[in-house]
Formats: structure tokens, sequence, C-alpha cells
């Protein structure tokens, strides 16, 4: 995931933007497996003057928290401040962090929680919680990397241009330029957090320092800065003004005005905010340890860790409970995925076929061809296996999204090999589709048996399905549609690789099915190595040595992996802890609710809500099971 690649997770810490009835009912949205709780007429009608004006109020709230970000309103769709980008200073943090202290304030001077309905409750119950954890967040602000090879917010600046600036207008394309212009003070600001956490040990790894200068290299090289070929920002710019001269929106000179302004914003801003960050980052890679280390070694490092395990997994547990919850499943998976083999007709062990799928990589049953042919195939498939999926979806959901998806390689200025496939989301309204983003410069670390199960996180059922539907939803209060928590959207993602099995149609090959369980045991393994390197002193190479034991992936992919985990502390356990708490209340529901489990309801109840934190997710839904069980006492 991420959902929103992990670019936004990244820019909410650094400026805390956005993550951006009269009755209970099965789901906040419309859909065809409605159930209500029944209320007393006087209840209700008290709940509705309560809840309605907590929730105009709460519209209001979004409109002032979403005017901090100018880039989230630009991904909404919006083009409201859309010459500006958002203020990245340690100030601005603070600012934001102290309007929500005074936002939550208001709240509850304003409102009475005791007269709300439920759906307001639980509204309320979130507004809170990302109060507190922001606070939390707020006291280990030093602790985390600016730059890195994950989240690359150096090169979000030109995806946002790029892939997310619309451009219909002069107006638009002025803003363009402006946004070109203040990505120079953007990467100032980082640049200044990164040094104010260097100056107090904090230091990424070497290998993260290492990406962050080829990339910014590469965002800078060819024209205009040049004799090159055009570089993805000025190849852009030119066809933004050259649709818009072609559409009748801007003369010839129009046109001539803004390339030469254009190639000036790049050289006289863009290009040297770029070369800040390379000296910034090679002065400072001489402070990187020789071998990574995890948060523990960091200044307050155990607390940040713990910090950063409560923030992703919306829990209480402890790393050495994480610990145990991977070393179990991983067993557990181990043994499936013995089956599997032995169904192959594989003569040999489970590290042997692991060898086998791993080494194997000009055999066309394993991989596609490194070739711009197998690139273009493996969107073709993954493209097809989603088409697919899109005619079950009836018979296990009531909701639906209206957006469409799309499968994309990733641009050449952020691809990387064997680096993690993401999505981005689809906008409200649905104008623009959501992008199931692909990095296919490297086939090898592709292999045939993960397009299957990628596709179905990435897309259908997966991150598609659950966010654009929370975008969707017309019942809730807006902030509730553009709320992310990692182990809820993770753990949805990740439970959809496991429920697309249940779809005809689906892992129909062997090898398809090992690359399901592969991916499972991958995030199993995460709950392990993550906590291996952050809370019990594993080397990089410990970590990868576990990973490849105990899976078909590559070394490559092994190392990404790993080198992943030790900038994004604590993010990789949010899928399995996730994926299985919504199992559990799964196995709850159907339990409870015998032969009047309806799977559709269950997944609209999950998805119906929004994002949640996992204890508030479980709360939903045990109050819809009750719904449920009250519903069918009353008709009998």
């Amino acid at each position: 995931m991420n959902t929103n690649t992990k670019t936004q997770q990244k820019l909410s810490l650094l400026v805390s933007t956005l993550i951006l009835s009269t009755a209970l009912v099965a789901c906040d949205a419309q859909s065809n497996t409605q159930t209500t709780v029944p209320e007393t007429s006087s209840v209700a009608e008290a709940s509705i003057t309560e809840s309605q004006r907590l929730n105009a109020w709460f519209e209001v709230q979004f409109e002032k928290e979403l005017s901090f970000s100018p880039i989230q309103q630009t991904i909404l769709g919006r083009k409201t401040d859309n010459d500006k980008l958002d203020d990245f200073s340690k100030k601005a943090t603070k600012d934001h962090l102290n309007w929500k202290r005074a936002s939550i304030a208001e709240m509850k001077e304003k409102f009475d929680y005791d007269k709300l309905d439920a759906s307001a409750q639980m509204s309320w119950d979130i507004w809170e919680y990302q109060l507190n954890d922001s606070e939390a967040e707020d006291k280990f602000l030093t602790n985390a990397y600016i730059f890195d090879q994950m989240t690359s917010v150096h090169s979000f600046f030109p995806q946002l241009l790029i892939a997310f600036h619309s451009v219909d207008s002069k107006a638009d394309l002025d803003a363009y330029i402006a946004r070109i212009k203040a990505t120079k003070m953007a990467l100032e600001q980082l640049i200044e957090r990164s040094k104010e956490n260097a100056a107090t040990g904090v230091h990424p790894p070497k290998f993260a320092f290492e990406f962050v200068i080829s990339e910014a290299k590469k965002i800078i090289t060819g024209a205009p800065f040049d004799d090159g070929e055009d570089s993805s920002i000025w190849s852009d710019a030119k066809a933004k003004i050259a649709a818009q001269k072609d559409a009748g929106n801007i003369t010839e000179g129009e046109a001539k005005q803004l390339t030469d302004d254009a190639r000036t914003a790049l050289l006289e801003y863009w290009k040297p905010g770029y070369e800040d960050l390379i000296t910034w980052q090679e002065e400072d890679i001489v402070n990187a340890t020789a071998e990574a280390q995890g948060a523990s070694s960091l200044p307050n490092g155990v607390d940040y860790y713990n910090e950063r395990l409560a923030h992703n997994t919306t829990t209480d547990l402890t790393a050495d409970e994480i610990h145990n919850i991977g070393l179990a499943e991983v067993k557990r998976l181990r043994a499936e995925m013995e089956k599997v083999k032995d169904e192959t007709g594989f003569k040999g062990d489970l590290p042997a076929f692991f060898k086998e799928l791993r080494d194997n990589k000009e055999d066309r049953r394993y991989y596609y061809p490194n070739t711009d042919e197998g690139r273009q195939a493996y969107i073709d498939d993954a493209t097809a296996a989603l088409e697919n999926i899109k005619t079950k979806l009836p018979d296990y959901f009531g909701l639906l999204p209206k957006a469409d998806l799309i499968v994309k390689r990733v641009e050449p200025f952020r691809e990387q090999d064997g680096a993690p496939q993401h999505y981005f989301q689809s906008t409200p309204d649905g104008s623009r589709p959501g992008i199931y983003y692909a990095h296919l410069s490297d086939m090898t670390a592709m292999p045939k048996r993960e397009l299957e199960v990628i596709a179905y996180h990435e897309g259908l059922p997966g991150h598609h399905m659950q966010i654009a539907i929370q975008q969707e939803l017309k019942r809730l209060p807006t902030f509730r549609t553009q709320t992310q928590f990692t182990a809820y959207v993770e753990g949805w993602a990740l439970y959809s690789e496991k429920l697309a099995k249940e779809m005809p149609g689906t892992y129909q090959d062997l090898y398809s099915e090992f690359g399901r369980l592969g991916s499972e045991i991958w995030r199993a393994i995460r709950l392990v190595v993550d906590t291996g390197i952050h809370s019990k002193g594993w080397t990089e190479d410990q970590a990868v040595d576990y990973f490849k034991e105990n899976s078909a992936i590559t070394e490559q992919q092994a190392r990404a992996e790993v080198r992943r985990y030790f900038v994004l502390t604590g993010q990789a356990t949010s899928y399995k802890i996730g994926m299985l708490k919504i199992l559990e209340l799964r196995k709850k529901a159907e339990e409870e609710l015998a032969d009047d489990f309806d799977i559709k309801a269950f997944h609209d109840t999950v998805l119906g809500g929004g994002a949640l934190p996992l204890t508030i997710l479980e709360k939903r839904v045990d109050q819809w099971i009750a719904a449920q069980k009250a519903t069918k006492d009353t008709e009998s």
C-alpha cells in the first residue's frame, strides 16, 4: 500500500496533512444490506438534533483542516490553492496540532456525547483518537527520517505536478509554474527538518542516502538542465502547455511565454532546490553507520518504536507479542505451502522449492521476459485478473465503487528495481480513476505467481475497493471519507487477497495459489523481521536470511523489503495485525449469527464506516451483530 503510497504517510508526519439517519445502520452509505437498531421516538428525535449539529460542525472542521494542505486539496481533485505547496516547517506541524487541540476542546464544549446516535459517537471517537495519536507522535518528531528510499518525498513533487495537477486553463498553467518555484522552499524546509534531526543523532541508513542522491540527480537530468533528452518534468510542462494551445485556451504568444516561464522556474528554483538536497545528503552520509540500525539504537529509540507500533497497528500489542504472533503465523503458513508444493509434483523439500522458483528466471512458467513485451504482458494479465473480479463483486458486496481502476507502470523518474507495487487513490467524484502502479524495470523481480495476489491487494477487492468506497460514502462527515489508519487499510487489502480465493475464477494455477500463500507469509514474516530489527537488534543480513528461509522471495526483493522496514519503522506490522482482526471479527459474526450471517452485510459493515482504528472497527461490528440479533428477535 499505499494506499496512496507511503509518501502521504510521510507528508502526514511532516506537516500533519489530512491523511489525510436516526438509527444505527449496517453501513453509512446506501446499500442493499442496511439493518437498523430500534430506538424510541424520543431518543431518536434528540439524537437527530445533536447528531446533525455535530455532523455539520465536522464539515466546517474538515474544510479548516484541509486548508492546511494544498497538496491534499489537489489529491482530492480540487483546484483551490493549486499554486501552492504545503508548509513543511516544524512550526506548521505544531500549528496544526494546536489547531486540532482547540477543535477537540470546542467539540467537547458544544456537544453532548450521550445525545448522539451511534454513527455520530463513532465520528467523535475517531476525531478524538486522531488527536491522541498526533500527541503521541509529536513527542518523537526528531526521530523520523525525512528523506529515504521508501517515502521518497523529494520525488513526490514531480509526481504531484505530472500525475495530479490537472490543467484545463491558463490559470492552471500559471499555478503549475508557481508550484515549480514553490518546490525550492518545500525542499529547504524539509532539509532544515532533516538537519535538526541529524543534530540529535538521527541519520538514515547509508542505503537511504544513496537512493535519495541518485533519485534527486535523475530529477534534474535532461533538458532543460543539460543537453540530454527532455527530463520528465520538462516534457510534462511542454505537453500541458501544448494541449492548452491546441484546445484554444491560450494563444501562440501565451504558449511561448508560459514555456519560457516554466524553463526559468525549473532552472532558477527547481534545479537549485534539488542541488541543495544533494549537497546536504552528500554532507550527512558520512554520519551513517556502516551497518543499518533499528529504531532502538536512536535517541529515545525504544519509546519511539513502541509509539510507532501503536500508531501503525492501532492496538496496544507489544513488540514481543507481535514477534510471537509472527512466528506462529509463519509456522502455520509454511505447512500450507508444503501441501501446495506437493500438489505441483515437485520432488524436494520446501527450501528447494523456494530455490526452484527463485533461481529459474528464464523459465516462462515462473517469469515474464525482461522485455517491453513482457512488461506489457504483465499489465495486460493484471488488468484481466481485475476485470474477472469486477464481475464477482456484487455477490460479496452491497457497496461498490463508482470510480474506475487502471493498471500503470511507475514513471521512470521514480521506478525502482524490485520495489513494492502500490495504489494511488481516485478522486471522490470519480473523475480520476484509482491507479495500481507496478515497478516493471526488472521483470525478474515480478514472478508470475504473484501477479494475481498483488492485483487483488492493490486493486479489487483490496485498496481500490476500500478507498474508493470510503471516499464515495454520503452519510458520513467528510473527514471520515478521507481518514486513513494503516492497520485497517492494509489489513483490508491483505484480507482481500484471501477473500478473492472464495470468488470463482481466481488462483486457478497452483503456482498462483502458492503466490497467495507467499504473499500472506510475507506479511507474517514482517511481524518477525520488523520487531527483530527494531526491538531485538537484528542486522540487515540476519533479516534478509530469515526472509529467504521462509519464502521464495529473491535476494533483491528480500533486501529491498528489509531496507523498507529500517526506514518505515513499525509500518510493516500493520498488514497482518489488521488482517487477523478482520478475520477474527468475521468468525465472531459467523458464529453468533449462524444461518443469518450475510457476507455482503458484513463487508458493507466493515467498509461502510470508512477507515477505523481496529478498536473502533470491533465496536462497529459488535453493534452490527447486536442489530442483526435485535431484528431477528423482533421478527420472531
